[in-house]
Protein backbone atom coordinates (compact mmCIF):
# COMPACT_ATOMS: atom_id res chain seq x y z
CA UNK A 1 0.00 0.00 0.00
CA UNK A 2 1.29 3.21 -0.85
CA UNK A 3 -0.37 6.64 0.38
CA UNK A 4 0.64 10.12 -0.26
CA UNK A 5 -0.33 13.54 1.86
CA UNK A 6 0.32 16.80 1.72
CA UNK A 7 0.83 18.91 5.15
CA UNK A 8 0.19 22.47 5.48
CA UNK A 9 0.52 22.84 8.88
CA UNK A 10 1.07 20.88 12.14
CA UNK A 11 -2.66 20.40 12.35
CA UNK A 12 -2.72 18.79 8.74
CA UNK A 13 -0.54 15.75 10.67
CA UNK A 14 -3.83 14.42 12.35
CA UNK A 15 -4.80 12.91 9.30
CA UNK A 16 -1.77 10.85 8.82
CA UNK A 17 -1.23 10.07 13.15
CA UNK A 18 -4.96 8.78 11.90
CA UNK A 19 -3.39 6.40 9.44
CA UNK A 20 -0.49 5.48 11.48
CA UNK A 21 -2.10 4.69 14.26
CA UNK A 22 -4.79 2.00 12.34
CA UNK A 23 -1.65 0.55 10.38
CA UNK A 24 -0.02 -0.24 13.96
CA UNK A 25 -2.74 -3.10 14.11
CA UNK A 26 -0.72 -4.73 11.23
CA UNK A 27 2.72 -3.63 11.96
CA UNK A 28 5.08 -2.45 15.19
CA UNK A 29 8.59 -0.96 12.69
CA UNK A 30 7.92 2.14 11.60
CA UNK A 31 10.65 3.95 9.36
CA UNK A 32 10.99 7.48 9.78
CA UNK A 33 13.11 9.57 6.66
CA UNK A 34 13.56 13.02 5.89
CA UNK A 35 15.79 16.08 5.84
CA UNK A 36 16.72 17.87 9.48
CA UNK A 37 13.74 19.64 10.79
CA UNK A 38 11.17 17.47 7.92
CA UNK A 39 8.79 16.52 11.05
CA UNK A 40 9.87 13.39 12.01
CA UNK A 41 9.56 14.15 15.85
CA UNK A 42 6.45 16.10 14.91
CA UNK A 43 4.96 13.52 13.29
CA UNK A 44 5.59 10.58 16.20
CA UNK A 45 4.52 13.62 19.05
CA UNK A 46 1.21 13.46 17.14
CA UNK A 47 0.93 9.72 16.78
CA UNK A 48 1.83 9.63 20.66
CA UNK A 49 -1.39 12.43 21.35
CA UNK A 50 -4.15 10.53 19.75
CA UNK A 51 -3.22 7.61 21.41
CA UNK A 52 -3.21 9.58 24.78
CA UNK A 53 0.59 9.54 25.83
CA UNK A 54 0.82 11.89 28.65
CA UNK A 55 4.82 11.71 28.04
CA UNK A 56 7.12 14.66 26.27
CA UNK A 57 8.48 13.40 22.91
CA UNK A 58 11.43 14.85 21.95
CA UNK A 59 14.08 14.29 19.70
CA UNK A 60 16.29 10.85 20.99
CA UNK A 61 19.56 12.24 18.95
CA UNK A 62 21.60 11.99 22.51
CA UNK A 63 19.64 9.19 23.92
CA UNK A 64 19.21 6.80 21.06
CA UNK A 65 16.01 5.66 22.21
CA UNK A 66 12.94 7.08 23.99
CA UNK A 67 9.68 5.27 25.54
CA UNK A 68 6.47 6.67 25.50
CA UNK A 69 3.50 5.16 27.28
CA UNK A 70 0.33 5.04 25.21
CA UNK A 71 -3.22 3.73 24.73
CA UNK A 72 -1.61 0.45 22.17
CA UNK A 73 1.43 -0.06 24.62
CA UNK A 74 4.87 1.32 25.08
CA UNK A 75 5.77 3.24 21.71
CA UNK A 76 9.97 3.65 21.05
CA UNK A 77 11.28 6.34 19.48
CA UNK A 78 15.02 5.83 18.28
CA UNK A 79 17.02 7.78 16.26
CA UNK A 80 20.35 6.09 14.48
CA UNK A 81 21.50 9.40 13.10
CA UNK A 82 24.70 9.01 15.70
CA UNK A 83 25.23 5.48 15.10
CA UNK A 84 27.94 4.55 12.81
CA UNK A 85 27.49 0.60 12.11
CA UNK A 86 25.08 -2.39 12.32
CA UNK A 87 27.71 -3.87 15.20
CA UNK A 88 27.04 -0.22 17.32
CA UNK A 89 23.23 -0.89 17.05
CA UNK A 90 23.72 -4.82 17.89
CA UNK A 91 26.02 -3.51 21.13
CA UNK A 92 22.84 -1.50 22.40
CA UNK A 93 20.68 -3.85 21.69
CA UNK A 94 18.48 -2.59 18.88
CA UNK A 95 17.61 -6.20 17.54
CA UNK A 96 15.69 -6.76 21.28
CA UNK A 97 13.45 -3.85 20.20
CA UNK A 98 13.00 -5.01 16.16
CA UNK A 99 11.88 -8.68 17.02
CA UNK A 100 10.00 -8.55 19.97
CA UNK A 101 7.13 -6.72 18.96
CA UNK A 102 7.64 -3.45 20.29
CA UNK A 103 5.98 -0.40 18.40
CA UNK A 104 9.31 0.95 17.10
CA UNK A 105 9.35 4.64 15.57
CA UNK A 106 12.53 4.97 14.00
CA UNK A 107 14.69 7.98 12.55
CA UNK A 108 17.42 7.59 9.96
CA UNK A 109 16.97 4.01 9.68
CA UNK A 110 19.10 3.43 6.52
CA UNK A 111 21.92 1.85 9.00
CA UNK A 112 19.89 -0.63 10.58
CA UNK A 113 17.61 -1.59 7.51
CA UNK A 114 19.69 -5.18 6.85
CA UNK A 115 18.64 -5.61 10.21
CA UNK A 116 14.40 -5.04 10.08
CA UNK A 117 12.00 -7.88 9.76
CA UNK A 118 9.83 -8.27 6.29
CA UNK A 119 6.98 -6.22 7.28
CA UNK A 120 7.84 -2.11 8.10
CA UNK A 121 6.56 1.15 6.96
CA UNK A 122 8.24 3.55 5.94
CA UNK A 123 7.21 7.11 5.94
CA UNK A 124 9.04 10.16 3.94
CA UNK A 125 8.82 13.63 4.48
CA UNK A 126 9.98 16.03 2.00
CA UNK A 127 10.33 19.76 2.70
CA UNK A 128 8.56 21.21 -0.78
CA UNK A 129 9.50 24.79 -1.88
CA UNK A 130 6.35 26.19 -0.64
CA UNK A 131 7.20 25.05 3.05
CA UNK A 132 4.62 22.67 2.87
CA UNK A 133 5.74 18.82 3.48
CA UNK A 134 4.56 15.74 1.45
CA UNK A 135 4.70 12.94 3.46
CA UNK A 136 4.82 9.45 1.51
CA UNK A 137 4.16 6.30 3.27
CA UNK A 138 4.57 2.83 2.03
CA UNK A 139 3.63 -0.33 3.97
CA UNK A 140 5.50 -3.57 3.28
Amino acid sequence: MEKQFLSRSISDLKQVAELIVRLMNERTIFLLEGNLGAGKTTLVQTVCELLHSTDVVVSPTFSLINPYQTDKGTIYHMDMYRIKSVEEAIDFGIEEYLWEDHFCFIEWPQIIEELLPEKFVRIRISQQADETRLIQIHVK
